[in-house]
């Protein structure tokens, strides 16, 4: 049993040490000066009858600045769009009960995507724990399946070092979610304070640089592949890896594709770029891994979205896998060279592995193979056509947005149609430029996202995209980012109807749409130029082509108030290419009446 660690700290003068002296506090005023301790400079919350001694502390705080939301989700999904815009711990609080499992749906969304936050709750007292006191749940039991882990703090004495060690296990290995609860009684008794808490996590060592062995067995078939292809997932971002992906791609010369949660991990424009893969993935990157002979795949986990049919995805290929995550390696796809390590040190030995392997062995000829993937992805653009009724193409509106606003600022996307729109008619050059719920499929991220990565990163553009549907799940957040002055900027894609749900319904269902119309369009319920107003944000309103460019321009312009843009589009679009739920990626359609393109050019 290896002894118990500190956490690094940087060197400290002698009068900033003094303040680290032991030192009595109630166990509140512990909670915030651990924040403080932790560099955290935001907290986004709802004060509540639990957690409210915390409150108290947290008036006085010079260094965390409390970001008062309207509805607890608000506080989870604005905690994960900090984390993902800025690569540091996202922190969220609430209180017992009903506070406690409104954050629920974020946690679950935060971890799916391997998001770090931390979410602190107020408990009942410790004598009232399983008596249904007023406001109890077992938020620790309840979040147990989608946390990383979580804490239930008993003793005062061990907040600081519960804190402490969240902290670490939510940023460190694969990142995630850690929950604290901690009882009102708790909160108001008094410990002692010093700081760095020394921390004992004998369970959790994540294992970060790779095995040599391995390393040396993947660069051996990759410099044996005629047809590989870079699989790059949302693991490359997290490890700030685009550098070194950049220059493993570029030393081999393979094909890349991102994820839906990689994307800017590589420059869309680069020409080693093939797409996204994957449901509604590019067919010429759903085509370079049906039809490779190796993937090499790095911080991805061959997720359903990705592969369709299991039995029958890229089924001549070998696999090298790489990622953080042990558990993931041969999840749900034979493994032929496993590697578990953290992305950047696993590129790094790659690249080294690589460059001496091909000192002896010369490299392979994939010219033939990178010359089939440009025919394909000439053949088969991403594309979209004019509604015929004259109507506002949604395509269109993503697509200026991301002319305008460039490959700089950040996108934050809610979930359905327009999020896959976005994913592939604007240009992600640059990681961390593009936020959204992958793998649970959250609606209602995008405002409360959107916020969070603008006070995470004020230095950046944020504009939010977002479906009618989902925007009237949290746009109440709206109100707190107009009072916090955090000038976000929404592109509301107002088709009036649920559009992914329409779209599997047409195709489907024959076109028994049920259920679906949310009448923004035909009866302008809820009007969203007077619910933007009445939020404080600058409400524009956009139904032809020709306007487009000014009212994004005007938009832009404002920068002291959140904006809203209600883009009234076409409710006919659909999102091409399509692979049906469950179905092959052979069967990959790029378009209605298009016969799947392995149909046409069997593999």
């Amino acid at each position: 049993m290896s002894a118990p660690t500190r956490l690094d700290r940087p060197a400290r003068s002698i009068c900033a040490d003094i303040r680290h002296l032991p030192q009595r506090l109630t166990g509140a005023q512990i909670v915030v000066r651990a924040l403080e301790e932790l560099g955290v400079d935001c907290v986004f919350g709802i004060p509540g009858g639990a957690i409210l001694p915390v409150y108290d502390p947290l008036l006085e705080s010079s260094r965390v600045r409390h970001v008062l939301v309207r509805h607890e989700q608000g506080a989870g999904h604005a905690a994960a769009g900090y984390a993902q815009a800025t690569g540091k711990v996202g922190v969220c609080m609430a209180t017992s009960g009903p506070g406690a499992t409104n954050l629920v749906t974020p946690i679950a969304d935060a971890q799916m995507d391997s998001v770090p936050i931390v979410a602190i709750t107020g408990q009942v007292g410790r004598g009232l724990i399983g008596t249904d006191a007023f406001q109890e749940a077992d938020i620790c039991g309840i979040t147990m399946p989608i946390t990383k882990h979580n804490f239930l703090v008993t003793d005062p004495e061990d907040i600081a070092q519960t804190i402490a060690e969240a902290f670490h296990i939510a940023s460190s290995g694969r990142p995630g979610a850690v929950l604290v609860d901690i009882p009102k009684d708790v909160l108001q008794a008094t410990a002692t304070f010093s700081w760095p808490p020394a921390t004992y996590l004998p369970g959790f060592r994540p294992v970060t640089k790779p095995h040599a062995k391995q390393i040396r067995a993947a660069a051996e078939m990759i410099n044996s592949a005629t047809a590989p292809v870079l699989y790059v997932g949302g693991g490359v971002i997290k490890a700030d890896a685009a550098q070194e992906l950049r220059e493993l791609a570029e030393l081999t010369g393979f094909p890349v594709v991102t994820t839906l949660m990689a994307l800017g991990a590589f420059p869309d424009g680069h020409p080693q770029h093939y797409g996204m893969p994957g449901m509604h993935g590019a067919v010429a990157a759903v085509a370079a891994l049906q039809r490779s002979d190796l993937l090499i795949t790095l911080g991805a986990r061959f997720d359903d979205r990705v592969t369709g049919h299991a039995a029958s995805f890229a089924p001549n290929a070998r696999v090298i896998h790489a990622d953080i995550d042990p558990a993931e390696i041969g999840k749900n796809r034979h493994v032929d060279v496993p590697i578990v390590g953290d992305c950047k040190s696993t590129i790094r030995a790659l690249v080294a592995a690589i460059a001496d392997e091909r000192t002896h062995t010369p490299s392979p000829d994939i010219s033939s193979w990178r010359a089939s993937l440009d025919e394909i992805r000439a053949d088969y653009p991403l594309a979209y056509d004019r509604p015929a009724d004259g109507t506002l193409s949604p395509q269109l509106v993503i697509e200026a947005v991301g002319r305008a606003a460039g490959p700089d600022a950040i996108y934050v996307s809610g979930v359905g149609q327009h999020q896959m729109w976005a994913a592939h008619f604007i240009g992600f050059e640059k990681p961390r430029t593009w936020l959204n719920s992958g793998g649970l499929g959250t609606m209602g991220y995008a405002v409360p996202a959107a916020l969070g990565a603008k006070i995470g990163a004020p230095q950046k553009e944020v504009w939010a995209i977002d479906g009618d549907g989902c925007f009237q799940m949290t746009n109440q957040e709206l109100a707190t980012a107009a009072i916090e002055g955090v000038p976000i900027k929404v592109a509301l894609i107002n088709n009036g109807n649920l559009g992914m749900v329409k779209q599997l319904q047409a195709i489907h269902y024959d076109g028994r749409f049920s259920q679906i119309d949310l009448a923004t369009h035909s009866r302008r319920i809820p009007d969203f130029v007077k619910l933007a107003d009445a939020l404080g944000c600058v409400a524009l309103r956009c139904e032809r082509e020709e306007d487009v460019d000014a009212v994004i321009a005007q938009a832009r312009a404002i920068t002291d108030r959140p904006v809203v843009i209600d883009f009234v589009v076409s409710d006919d679009a659909l999102v091409w290419p399509m692979i049906a739920a469950g179905a092959s990626n052979d069967h990959i359609m790029a378009a209605r009446g298009v016969r799947p393109f392995f149909d046409e050019e069997p593999i």
